[in-house]
């Protein structure tokens, strides 16, 4: 066996009397990414119950280290859960079952808990997503099963794995420019493993070489990524979601491969003139609206208040209460316009195709509205996909019929898709449609349409185009052959799952 295969092994620990600061930032994720060494027995689940030094002459973990590592996983629970912005210290005490005061003596703030908690997230997946790389290249593995067994990994430490790889997935985005910067080098690099492996096949002649390795990079990574928001895993297995979305990637949902000169052109809406609300008590209620829907775009529900709203719309917090009675109240409104928005939008462009229709072209005009929405025609619309997840549990119920409205109207653009012969046979609807909107909703996490004209960055109409041959035809050059489907569908979701 090739020695790039073989875990890493530790030769020695060395104890110091007390770690402090980076030094014990250090350690701690070195002790939680030692999946991979043969001391990886001392872990139970995929999470450090013991440290290196544990499996070496029956030396003991300190009850110091024991609990900065409980800290560590209440903190890596809520972060994901309820966001890092809405997480306080106390909280993060309480769930580590210990007294708030003492937690200081382990951490100096919250922020330096997020830099270790976002740090063991990425590193432990990319150390396995390295090693599955080296293992291919070695033995020279065909790129479709390494492909899988990369999707696989990714999705199994998001999912089920590590509240530490969530809390990383979930929480970044929202972070200040100076919180991304010292991950911003780590992320890059697991990024760089994927657009590495994706490039050599592409030289191999396996990837579709009319789309640049870094959009169909971006594009796998946002399509698992949104999992987060959707997948339920009492429903069905991580494996099956990691197989089947494999080979949506791959190969698109297309019947048939179309070249890319065929496809439909991006579909660009023609966006209604804005209505300026008439009166200054008018005007001043839609003010606090868009500023509220900035806030929660950018901090989520929990950390956004009625304070930051009237500073972002430059007035005074009393002000706001004239208008609104509570913060709930705005965000409701918010949230429902957003949506609103979206679905009539996006209904208004499928219904231009009458019967009969070309099934590629209305899908490809209604993947053109959808990105429209969330990034040119309405801030309310992002707001709405980037806070979704993690509003509490009554208020996601209070918007679910209408998001319910919005899936059904792709459900049944797929499905007369799909019977017309225009999409696989072998794919379920429900989750096609929550693998597709996936791949589009967390480009807003990363697509700037303002830096187009830059090198390696494109228009909004040049970038929905790119989608729509991903989606259509998957990452594979067109040459291969599909391979057949297995008897099961693409995936097995309840119907009427929220997107």
């Amino acid at each position: 066996m090739h020695l790039g295969c073989l875990p890493t092994s530790v030769s020695t620990f060395v104890r110091a009397a007390e770690l402090e600061g980076a030094l014990n930032n250090i350690l701690t994720i070195v002790r939680f990414i030692a999946i991979d060494s043969p001391l990886s027995s001392c872990y139970v689940s995929h999470m450090c119950m013991q440290p290196p030094q544990a499996c070496l002459a029956g030396d003991v973990q300190s009850k110091a280290e024991r609990t900065r590592e409980e800290i560590l996983r209440a903190a890596a629970r809520l972060f994901r859960y309820e966001g890092f912005n809405s997480t306080s210290m106390r909280e993060i005490a309480r769930e580590a079952n210990i007294e708030a005061g003492s937690i200081y003596y382990h951490f100096d703030s919250k922020e330096k808990i997020l830099d270790v908690v976002l740090d063991i997230g990425v590193r432990r997946l990319y150390n396995e997503v390295a090693r599955i790389i080296r293992c291919a290249g070695a033995n020279d593995e065909p790129f479709r099963e390494t492909f899988a067994k990369l999707v696989d990994t990714h999705l199994t430490f998001l999912l089920i794995d590590s509240d530490f790889t969530s809390a990383n997935i979930r929480n970044y985005p929202m972070l200040s420019e100076e919180a991304r910067r010292a991950h911003r080098e780590l992320r890059g690099s697991y990024a760089k493993l994927w657009g590495g492996f994706l490039q050599n096949a592409r030289d191999k002649g396996l990837l579709r070489k009319d789309i640049s390795v870094s959009p169909i990079r971006q594009f796998i990574l946002s399509a698992m990524n949104w999992t987060v928001e959707w997948y339920e895993v009492k429903r069905y297995p991580v494996s099956i979601l990691s197989e089947r979305m494999s080979r949506l990637i791959l190969d698109g949902m297309c019947d048939k491969r179309r070249p890319g000169s065929s496809l439909p052109k991006p579909y660009v809406i023609a966006l209604p003139e804005p209505v300026e609300p008439h009166g200054k008590a008018a005007r001043t209620r839609s003010e606090v609206l868009r500023a509220a829907a900035r806030v929660l775009r950018d901090r989520g529900y929990k950390a956004t208040t009625i304070r930051q709203i009237a500073v972002e719309a430059n007035m005074e917090a009393g002000s706001v209460y004239y208008h609104f009675k509570s913060k709930e109240k705005i965000v409701d409104e918010v949230l429902q316009t957003g949506l609103s928005d979206l679905l009539v939008g996006v209904s208004r462009v499928i219904e231009q195709f009458g019967e009969p229709n070309d099934h590629c072209a209305r899908i490809s005009a209604a993947i053109s509205a959808h990105m429209d929405f969330l990034f040119r025609a309405s801030e309310f619309t992002s707001a709405n996909v980037r806070s979704y997840g993690m509003l509490p549990t009554k208020l996601r119920r209070r918007h679910r019929v209408i998001r319910h409205e919005y899936a059904a109207v792709w459900d049944k653009m797929l499905s007369d898709a799909q019977q017309s012969g225009a999409v696989r046979k072998d794919i379920q609807i429900v989750p096609l449609r929550q693998v597709m909107l996936g791949a589009l909703n967390w480009t807003v996490e990363w697509f700037d349409p303002r830096k187009a004209g830059l090198e390696g960055y494109h228009t909004l109409s040049v970038f929905s185009d790119m989608l729509v041959r991903l989606l259509f035809n998957g990452i594979s050059e067109a040459e291969q052959p599909l391979r057949e489907g297995s008897s099961n569908g693409l995936l097995r979701a309840r119907e009427g799952s929220d997107q």
